[in-house]
């Protein structure tokens, strides 16, 4: 039993290698045609729930196809990473801090980036 242990991937691999895929995909794909794009050897069946997790989560959008769905991200790699900053910063009451802190640890560069971000408006 811990063999099997073992060799479970990290939390969010799967979804990070499902991702990846979509995003190089050249249009939505189903569940079946994701199990040959990737580059592990998964059951349809866990494609199909990954992927139905990524879109519980609003990751990914999809649209009937025959009997089923196909997929497609409904952002980019850095839209997802930002939703992700957003969502860490929804788990704590104390906004305030926790951005100051966040702020405190960026490098000169981020922090001269971020100024510029917020000085432009841009959103």
């Amino acid at each position: 039993m811990t063999e099997a242990k073992d060799e479970r991937r990290p939390a969010g691999e799967l979804e990070a290698s499902v991702m990846a895929a979509l995003w190089s995909a050249d249009g939505p794909r189903t569940p079946g045609q994701m199990q040959t794009d990737l580059a592990v050897d998964l059951a349809r069946t866990t494609v199909t729930t990954i992927l139905t997790r990524l879109h519980d989560k609003g990751v990914v959008g999809r649209e009937r196809q025959g009997r089923g769905y196909a997929y497609y991200p409904v952002e980019d790699a850095p839209g997802l990473t930002a939703r992700r900053m957003h969502s860490e910063l929804e788990r704590d009451t104390d906004r305030e801090t926790v951005l100051a802190r966040f702020v405190a640890r960026l490098s000169s560069g981020d922090e001269r980036v971020l100024r510029e971000l917020l000085e432009s408006g841009e959103r």
